[in-house]
């Protein structure tokens, strides 16, 4: 019997899939990003739709809905070699590194000492330096059997945490020789679909489960989890995970889990004022914070022993590369510039960030500490307009176990402008007016929200759609 709640919600994620299947074969990064954003409009477009069409199932039937969608969804980035980044080459050279007994933070990949790891595959020659997506070497890196590589910056060390580069090394020794991409590429498939089923279990005791659609199905997710195969998509389970173990009280674990996070991807230390939401006692901070801390120094210790070198790598140069120590440098605090002088830009965003943090742990609930988290990483990314658009899958998460769909936006300017910006002239001009519109959707959906939940004496309770109210405390169903 047609459930005739469900189908539509069903055949809109099959077509979903379907234009995910050739938006992620659509090989235009370089030549074409005017076509490939249209392919991600598309994406989006009906993303919202499905989201639209599965506010009418009920949440039980839409918990199999959600979880089968995230396979099909995440099975789309797998029709293609990565479009859009090259980072993933590092991941598998790393993971090479590691097997062949040396640290990846001694040697930048042009090093001498490494030249007996290459392959033709990650160091090509002759027509395959055409391609725009490799990196040529610069002398004396480049030998007979090698002009260029996939690697970008390869004259650099490694920027990636210590977790991180166990997971290159774990995919390395469990996949198949010349399996090359695949493995990555499947390992942030499953990855992406466990965050689903973290989601789904934290929200089956605080929220609405079909909120964990908005990553489930999310076009971000295929892309740059899977296809692109960045392993952020391993931060935010762990990431998920830990928030949804302080949000049961359990503190100590969620710390654990969150260091860990950290450990792979340092973004994540931004949920950490959400982790703290509602703490009173030094004691409860402490709960949270210190295993964290542990977790994190703990992952770098084997690393220090092996290593000759800063097992930082790269990271201070990354810092000054992206010109997040510069305002004028890469269009970076875009929107802050708008209303301030570049040399106010840092310290604003110092300011409002803390004013923030310190609100969400003053006048945070511990009981939703994702909520805290979301508003935290969400205004990080406004001010801090970032250009990768994979720096968004955390935001993503975190939208899935709030339910503010606007904040999505933010993700959508992120796209915008790492791959529309390249179909124009004036990449920061897009970037710029796709954070701007983001900003103005979030704070209407705040003004919005206000409105709507401020329960006064006169005005009977509402709640939005899965969550009923009883008396004056809104109790998800």
């Amino acid at each position: 019997m047609i459930d005739f709640r469900t189908a539509p919600a069903g055949g809109l994620v099959s077509a979903l899939t379907t234009v995910l299947v050739a938006t992620v074969r659509y090989d235009g990064h370089y030549t074409d990003p005017g076509g490939l954003s249209w392919w991600y409009a598309a994406s989006w477009a009906l993303f919202a739709a499905c989201l639209l069409a599965l506010r009418k199932v009920p949440p039980r039937r839409a918990v199999v809905l959600v979880l089968a969608g995230s396979a099909l969804v995440a099975a789309t980035g797998l029709v293609a070699p990565a479009r859009t980044s090259t980072d993933a080459y590092r991941y598998v050279w790393d993971g090479r590194v590691q097997a062949a007994g040396l640290s990846p933070y001694d040697h930048a990949p042009d090093a001498p000492a490494l030249v007996p790891l290459r392959d033709d595959w990650l160091f090509p020659e002759g027509a395959a330096c055409q391609d725009p997506a490799v990196s040529p070497l610069p002398p004396p890196a480049a030998t007979a059997d090698a002009d260029c590589t996939r690697l970008n910056r390869p004259t650099v060390h490694t920027i990636y945490p210590p977790l991180a580069e166990s997971y290159f090394l774990a995919v390395h020794l469990l996949a198949p020789d010349d399996s090359r991409l695949k493995p990555l590429q499947t390992g942030g498939a499953l990855l992406s679909v466990a965050v689903t089923g973290a989601l789904l279990l934290t929200l089956r005791r605080r929220g609405d489960p079909r909120t964990a659609a908005y990553w489930a199905w999310c076009p971000a997710v295929p892309v740059e989890a899977v296809n692109n195969a960045h392993v952020d998509v391993l931060g935010v389970l762990l990431a998920v995970a830990g928030l949804g173990l302080v949000a049961r009280g359990r503190r100590g674990a969620g710390g654990t889990f969150l260091g860990a996070a950290v450990a792979v991807k340092l973004m994540p230390a931004i949920v950490l004022p959400g982790a703290l939401a509602g703490v009173r006692h030094a004691r409860d901070a402490a709960a949270v914070l210190l295993p964290a801390a542990a977790v994190t120094v703990l992952s770098y210790v084997p690393y220090v022993l092996l290593s000759d070198g800063s097992v930082l790598g790269y990271l201070g140069g990354y810092v000054e590369e992206e010109g997040y120590d510069d305002a004028d440098s890469r269009n970076r605090y875009a929107l802050l510039r708008l209303v301030l002088p570049p040399s106010l830009a840092l310290p604003a965003l110092a300011v409002v960030l803390l004013a923030v943090c310190a609100w969400v742990v003053r006048r945070g609930d511990p009981e939703r500490p994702w909520s805290g988290a979301l508003l935290v990483t969400g205004t990080a990314f406004l001010l801090l307009t970032p250009g990768y658009s994979w720096y968004a899958l955390l935001l993503v998460a975190l939208v899935a176990l709030d339910g503010r769909w606007e904040w999505l936006l933010v993700a959508v300017a992120g796209a915008a402008k790492y791959v529309t910006g390249l179909a124009f002239s004036d990449a920061n001009a897009v970037g710029t007016i796709a954070y701007a519109v983001a900003a103005v959707a979030v704070l209407v959906g705040a003004v919005t929200r206000r409105k709507t939940f401020v329960i006064g004496p006169d005005v009977a309770p509402t709640a939005p759609p899965g969550v009923e109210c009883e008396g004056r405390k809104i109790k998800g169903t």
